[in-house]
């Protein structure tokens, strides 16, 4: 039996090499991780427990790469990412990429297979995408890249990364087909790639949800009868509802809830129009966060009460005053959750600065995703060992891979090696 040799940088917790361990040994092939890099001590920790080796941390110490056939890396995406700053090649970590390159000219494996979020394709106009497809072009590879969505890979999350995959000195033929997938959560439908199975069901959020978690993932009782009094004591319309000061739609709101203080019903109303409307062009060019003066609330909200309701709701702290003019307090981050998910539908995306603050209506119970459930939502196995402190967890699963599609992509590049 053929052994595949391969370097896992930027390792993480291992999803990369995990999904790529499950191809290979799918093809009957045995793997051999020769090195393995992750500057992250408590990413490094759950490694080690789940592969019995401790990765190497800073890969700009590392001198060489040693003889191997595949380089595995999902390299850091916070720059290419439409939550950061977009500063792609600007921003240090953007700079890691050329540390790659630098440690395949050190050894030149067969194949390479990255892994990154769609931002990378966009960045600065699309010139990030072309000077990596540049500098690996020019060290003789391939260069191909797929868009693809976990959902369309029997996970239940809504998922869009880039996967970039290339071989040296030859012209692959790829049976991938770059897929976006669904436009949100509540829109999927089944769909089949090209190496699904036509009979499999459809996976949802109830395939994944434990049936007795411990009763700390519960949310709070104050925040339980908010939600109960909002919803005329029906908890079942959670399901898909998010949780957010600054949008509407299928959404509850902070002063919908009275969590800083009970509003009266013109407050409310008031509240809601304002962040409907501070979106129209009339008061500006920007779509979100402009601010707005009393008369420019009083086109929209007529009452001769205005001024004291406009008091009252920034003495509850849900407005605020800037330069004389009125903007809402908080996001989402001020709720215990900020999206339920729908148990039939599938989950948006699992992102690790708020993984720990999605939640779902569950045999009664109204509670935050467990760990546990995160995980499986990236097709990680329940006898993967996770970090033992639950934000720590909850961090590195929304930073980590899709198994399942890693798996699928690296069947295609083992399948492709001479």
């Amino acid at each position: 039996m053929k052994t595949i040799r391969f370097v896992d940088l930027f390792a993480g917790i291992g999803g990369m090499r995990l999904g790529f361990e499950k191809a290979a040994e799918k093809l009957s092939l045995k793997t051999h991780c020769v090195l393995s890099c992750e500057i992250k001590a408590d990413s490094g920790w759950v490694y080690q427990q789940n592969f019995g080796e401790s990765p190497q941390g800073d890969i700009r110490i590392l001198e060489k790469l040693p003889p191997h056939d595949v380089l595995l890396a999902g390299f850091p995406c916070q720059s290419f990412s439409a939550a950061g700053k977009k500063a792609g090649f600007g921003d240090t970590r953007g700079t890691l990429f050329f540390e790659i390159t630098r440690l395949m000219d050190t050894y030149q494996p067969q194949a390479f297979l990255f892994e990154n979020v769609r931002g990378l394709l966009t960045n600065d106009g699309g010139n990030t995408i072309k000077i990596i497809q540049h500098e690996l072009e020019a060290r003789g590879y391939s260069f191909d890249v797929f868009v693809l969505n976990s959902a369309n890979f029997d996970l239940p999350q809504n998922r869009l990364r880039v996967y970039l995959v290339g071989l040296f000195n030859a012209a692959p033929n790829y049976r991938l087909v770059s897929d976006p997938g669904p436009k949100d959560s509540h829109s999927y439908h089944p769909q089949q790639v090209s190496l699904g199975d036509p009979a499999a069901k459809s996976v949802t959020v109830a395939d994944i949800l434990e049936d007795n978690p411990r009763a700390n993932y519960d949310c709070s009782q104050e925040f339980v009868k908010a939600l109960e009094k909002r919803l005329d004591g029906d908890l079942n319309r959670l399901h898909g509802m998010r949780l957010i000061d600054y949008r509407g739609g299928n959404s509850i709101h902070s002063w919908e809830l009275g969590l800083r203080g009970e509003c009266s019903a013109d407050e409310v109303e008031l509240m809601n129009r304002f962040i409907l409307k501070r979106r129209n062009s009339q008061f500006g060019k920007e779509q979100d966060g402009k601010l707005l003066s009393q008369e420019q609330i009083a086109t929209f909200f007529d009452s001769p009460e205005l001024e004291e309701i406009l008091e009252s709701l920034v003495g509850k702290n849900y407005l605020k005053r800037v330069e004389g003019k009125y903007k809402p307090v908080s996001g989402n981050f001020s709720f215990e959750v900020y999206k339920f998910l729908d148990p039939e539908k599938i989950a948006v995306t699992l992102v690790a600065s708020d993984a720990n603050r999605l939640g779902v209506y569950h045999q009664g119970r109204v509670r935050r995703i467990t760990p546990r459930e995160a995980a499986r939502l990236q097709g990680f196995p329940d006898d993967f060992i996770l970090h033992p402190k639950g934000d720590r967890a909850y961090y590195q699963l929304g930073n980590s891979v899709s198994i399942n599609v890693v798996e699928a992509v690296a069947r295609e590049v083992i399948l492709n090696l001479k």
